[in-house]
């Protein structure tokens, strides 16, 4: 199988609902009414409820996870830069910009909504060959 290289990139997308919201909510244990309380968050700087940003950060674990080889996650940097809400499409763009040595890579990893940043930040990951029997 091959690896992971310089230049190699993947894509990830999630449709955000608001049961998508509830069920992140229950799996992370994050209730903040800012993500479930609708009441709560319209008199927020947010005007509304919006998406855990590390909801949309999954997005960019997803696409990190896609590159090829056994991929194992080192680090992550994350900038949360807008909010997401029900009804959006995350996509993330991730593409290996730095070899580190040994089998160490820097990703460049984003995640938007249309053309809006949503998470910006960089990853160093584990790209290895998977080992097979025989």
């Amino acid at each position: 199988m091959p690896v992971a290289t310089v230049g190699t990139s993947a894509t990830a997308s999630l449709d955000v609902s608001d049961s998508t919201i509830a069920e992140f909510a229950a799996l992370s244990g994050d209730d903040n009414p800012l993500h479930l309380d609708a009441e709560y968050a319209a008199e927020t700087m947010f005007g509304g409820r919006i998406a855990h940003g590390m909801l949309a950060a999954s997005v960019v674990s997803a696409a990190v996870g896609s590159l090829p080889g056994d991929i194992v996650y080192l680090s992550q940097t994350l900038s949360f830069e807008n909010p997401v809400r029900a009804g959006d499409e995350v996509i993330a763009d991730v593409e290996v910009v730095e070899a580190l040595g040994g089998d160490r890579l820097r990703v460049r990893t984003a995640a938007r909504v249309g053309d809006e940043p949503v998470v910006s930040g960089k990853a160093v990951i584990l790209s290895v060959p998977h080992e097979t029997d025989g």
